[in-house]
């Protein structure tokens, strides 16, 4: 799992740096560096979407899967509950931040297939390039959001050592190239609201609709034995 400890070090000290520089920055530049976080997250889901969508295979899954992730994430009220925690021990802002920090980190082809090709081939390449890119947008996260965004390091070692040790030890074909197009294109949805909460063109509560995301794995796996 060398890959992923890489690629946890690189957010940890992402969000250490960015979390110093975030100290003492002026309004308008934390209100510039925010808008510049939004268009990020907006760009990066658009992309997810554009780039996997030609690709699948069940057209109709991703609706599926926002309808129902969604109706169960309020059911459980999941965003209210998170983010009335997150309110009562630090900022208001940061609740949003860990959310866009956790969906562009690990919902991704490299997040999800370097894992995967660590488990099969002991091939780190994809997890190292993972690492160089969320060392960048971890600083620029944690200037805007402040130091707490650390806590998305521990939720990445989470989320890529569950798919290693899956990968390697229980099930070496789960992570097939469309399941991992179906859970770019819905992450890519994610992503993007995201942003637009940021922009604060529209706010999602994202986290109400992070169930989403177990409704292709949950299909894919009713379809092996159904």
């Amino acid at each position: 799992m060398i890959g992923t400890i890489v690629n946890t070090l690189a957010i940890t000290a992402g969000s250490l740096f960015g979390g110093l520089l975030n100290k003492g920055i002026p309004k308008k530049y934390e209100n510039a560096m925010l808008t510049a976080c939004g268009l990020a997250a907006f760009g990066v889901g658009i992309n997810a979407i554009a780039s996997n969508m030609p690709d699948s295979q069940y057209p109709v899954l991703f609706i599926v899967s926002l309808v129902l992730g969604s109706l169960a994430g309020t059911w459980l009220r999941l965003d209210d509950r998170l983010n009335g925690f997150i309110d009562r021990h630090s900022n208001g802002k940061l609740g949003q931040g860990i959310v866009t920090g956790v969906l562009i980190y690990c919902i991704g082809s490299l997040s999800i297939v370097g894992p995967v090709m660590a488990a099969l081939n002991q091939d780190h390449t994809f997890l190292f390039t993972n690492a160089s890119l969320d060392l960048v947008t971890s600083t620029v996260l944690a200037s805007a959001y402040g130091i707490g965004m650390i806590l998305c390091a521990a939720i990445l070692f989470l989320w890529q050592g569950s798919i290693y040790v899956l990968t390697k030890y229980v099930w070496a074909g789960f992570f097939s190239d469309a399941l991992v197009c179906e859970l770019c294109i819905v992450g890519g949805f994610l992503i993007a609201c995201t942003g637009l909460g940021i922009l604060n063109i529209k706010k999602f509560k994202v986290l109400d609709m992070l169930p989403s995301l177990l409704v292709p794995v949950i299909f894919f796996i009713l379809r092996i034995f159904f």
